[in-house]
Formats: C-alpha cells, sequence, structure tokens
C-alpha cells in the first residue's frame, strides 16, 4: 500500500505536484531514498533551489515540524542544502519569485 507525498508532515499539495513533475508519486518512495536524492530529483527536472523547502523536507521525513530546525543542526542542513545544488540555477535576479514559490510550496501564500 502506498501513502501520498502530502502523508509526510509538513508536505502538502504543492510539494505533491513537485514531486510527481519530478517522477515521485509517493511517500515511500522519497522515505527510500532519502531528503538529499528526492531533493535532487526535484532540481533535476527544473525546480528552484529552496533551502526552506529542503529543510522541510528533511524536517518532515524525521516527523520534525518545520520550524524545528534551528542553531547548528540549520547551518549543518545550509552546507548540505549547498553542496547539493551546486551547479543548479541560483540567479539573484529570481529571489522574489522563488520566495514566492516556496511560500507557496509551504502553503502560507495562495498559488498565483
Amino acid at each position: 500500500m502506498s501513502s501520498p507525498v502530502s502523508s509526510i508532515p509538513n508536505l502538502g499539495p504543492a510539494s505533491e505536484e513537485a514531486f510527481a513533475r519530478a517522477g515521485i508519486t509517493t511517500a515511500e518512495e522519497i522515505r527510500e531514498m532519502g531528503a538529499d536524492e528526492a531533493y535532487r530529483r526535484l532540481l533535476d527536472c527544473g525546480s528552484r533551489p529552496h533551502f526552506i523547502g529542503y529543510y522541510v523536507l528533511v524536517m518532515g521525513l524525521q516527523g520534525r515540524p518545520w520550524n524545528d530546525c534551528k542553531g547548528e543542526e540549520k547551518k549543518t542542513l545550509r552546507k548540505r542544502f549547498d553542496t547539493l545544488c551546486a551547479g543548479f540555477n541560483r540567479s539573484e535576479t529570481k529571489l522574489r519569485a522563488d520566495l514566492e514559490q516556496t511560500l507557496s510550496f509551504l502553503g502560507v501564500v495562495a498559488r498565483s
């Protein structure tokens, strides 16, 4: 039996859609491959890098709320994220669009 991506804490319908575009359709697939590989696949299919989206995924796989990521743990995850994202487009001119997409990913703002 498979579970939807949105069954992972912190992930909702927008995350489910993003992972589906990357060919990942179940929570079990994400758990099996781990956060780094799952996120790399999002990047491979054209998703822009978003640190918040990354650590939301990491926290969710640990069964923790997204805002539980703090201090040294957050710094360590930032280093992992930067390594993972090396080579992907992170243009400064797209920061606003990236922020809006991240907030939408988290369900904080309505999708445009």
